[in-house]
């Protein structure tokens, strides 16, 4: 089998591309909605910078701290993980491998034939809602459309839908009445502004016998719509390639997401990427948050994006989010973290999840710094947990339970927190190896909490509170360990408040004392 170099299998081989630009251009797409204008619903938003500038996050985001998102879809049928329908395209890549021997070769049998395999038999949006809400979620977030370009929604303007086709059900739909009937609010997420570059491979063919120039299924002219039919832009792996120049396709995307938006009302959209394609990305920030002031009377959108990839990126427009990492300090204005127990897509029972330690660590580390988690809860390709979901969702209820005041409704205090370990900033950097000494610091009006980042083994000392500090004038006067009911001692001294806990603490992971001063 002929191996490619990293930047060949990012690009699809793009020695094959030239070959195929000799052969000759794709059809022209017809892209319906492509004819309509990319206009924001009137309001005091337009889409300029400035005008999107006087942005304010909603205080029910900044209440909410916790999210759960199902990032679901066809590409978790074949149990390989993420991106699954780009890598089956590039040979040299283990999901090429795995779906020649499973699924044949993908000039006969491509991504489409994966969708009617997706029936998501055992989705319970009403089970699994009220799972989320019990581990302390107070917003849900469904996938919209991965970059594998397939409507989770009953769409106006795309045939390739999870309504139409594969589970025949509005996947949106049905967990946004899930999680309203529960009073949570509500998001979206869409990947569809990189998928015309990003999917590029399925317009190649393999280099070596048997099949040395045959086609992929994604240059077949009847499945344009759904495959792109894009031979002239590859994503090549970095920023400058994830967002297409065709306006034709930025249009279409247009018409697509604001369908979204319009039929759903979600108080958050997170797009994968910097703001897509100029004017017309921030024409849609404006018209989320023109449609949401009209529908409230006041801003309770939310819009999330990333300093990765191309397109624009401004932390005033909306929410910052940073895909499986964190910011450093006490940043001025809200953001997120958006990360998964797993691999994105479902891969099988057991191995790489999560523990529940980390998702609680990693949480109130995120929460002390003004941030969010939204995360990624895995589910298998029929809409179950797996266990290792299911442990979470388990072990995090009896959690949030007794330690939901030091998270939800809170804010950072004056630092945001003290010990041995910190997490490196940036994306794609969520690993740290959190102790017990690591403290975490939230407020809520003259409340103090203070999270131990592990399960406390003896006295827990705060040199932040020493008395003399420079944070807290005020002598502490009472500490209580929440989800217990018995008196704690502590004693504050000129080197740090130090507190004895229980002997037997009253939950697993992580513990909070909430401080109050004279």
């Amino acid at each position: 089998m002929t191996k490619f170099s990293k930047r060949e299998i990012l690009a699809g081989s793009f020695a094959s591309a030239m070959a195929l630009k000799g052969a000759g251009r794709a059809q022209a797409q017809t892209l319906a909605g492509a004819d309509v204008t990319p206009v924001a619903a009137p309001g005091p938003f337009k889409p300029t910078s400035a005008s999107l500038s006087t942005y304010q996050t909603p205080d029910w985001y900044r209440d909410a701290k916790f999210g759960i998102w199902a990032h679901w879809g066809p590409q978790a049928v074949p149990a390989q993980g993420d991106w699954y329908a780009r890598f089956m395209y590039v040979p040299g890549h283990p999901h090429y491998e795995h779906h020649l021997k499973t699924y044949g070769h993908p000039s006969e049998k491509g991504y489409k034939d994966i969708i009617p395999l997706w029936t998501a038999a055992q989705f319970d949006p009403e089970a699994l809602v009220t799972r989320y809400a019990a581990a302390g979620a107070k917003y849900i977030v469904s996938m919209g459309v991965h970059h594998d370009n397939f409507d989770l929604w009953k769409s106006r303007h795309h045939r390739w839908n999870a309504v139409a086709m594969g589970p025949k059900r509005d996947i949106v739909g049905e967990l946004r009445a899930a999680a309203k009937r529960r009073g949570l609010r509500f998001g979206v997420s869409e990947h569809l502004g990189a998928s015309y570059n990003w999917w590029y491979p399925n317009q190649l063919y393999d280099q070596f016998w048997p099949k040395m120039g045959k086609r992929y299924d994604g240059a077949d002219p009847r499945f344009v719509d759904l495959y792109h039919g894009n031979r002239d832009e590859p994503f090549l792996g970095d920023s400058d390639t994830w967002y297409t120049k065709n306006p034709e396709y930025q249009r279409h995307w247009f018409a697509r997401i604001r369908d979204l938006v319009d039929s759903y009302q979600p108080d958050l959209l997170y797009s994968d990427g910097g703001v897509p394609f100029g004017e017309i990305g921030r024409s849609m920030v404006a018209h989320l948050y023109n449609s949401s002031i009209a529908r409230s009377g006041k801003l309770e959108a939310v819009y999330n994006h990333k300093a990765l990839g191309s397109g624009e990126f401004n932390k005033a427009w909306g929410v910052q989010d940073v895909e499986r990492g964190v910011l450093s300090g006490i940043n001025p204005l809200p953001w997120q973290t958006d990360t998964s127990n797993g691999d994105w897509f479902y891969t099988g029972d057991v191995g790489g999840y999560k523990t529940t330690d980390e998702v609680i660590t990693m949480l109130a580390d995120i929460v002390a710094k003004n941030g969010n988690m939204l995360l990624n809860v895995v589910l298998r390709p029929d809409g179950s947990l797996p266990p290792p979901s299911e442990q979470l969702l388990t072990e995090l209820t009896p959690w949030m339970a007794a330690n939901g005041p030091a998270i939800h409704g809170t804010r950072p205090w004056h630092i945001y927190g003290e010990g041995p370990t910190e997490a490196k900033e940036g994306a794609f950097q969520e690993k740290a190896a959190y102790t017990p000494q690591d403290i975490r610091f939230t407020a809520k009006g003259e409340t103090l909490y203070a999270i131990t980042l592990g399960e406390p083994k003896g006295p827990v000392a705060i040199t932040a509170l020493a008395r003399g500090n420079p944070h807290e004038k005020r002598r502490v006067r009472q500490v209580r360990l929440l989800g217990h009911r018995g008196a704690i001692d502590f004693r504050q001294t000129d080197q740090a408040l130090v507190i004895t806990p229980p002997a037997s603490l009253p939950t697993r992971h992580a513990s909070a004392f909430e401080i109050s001063f004279a």
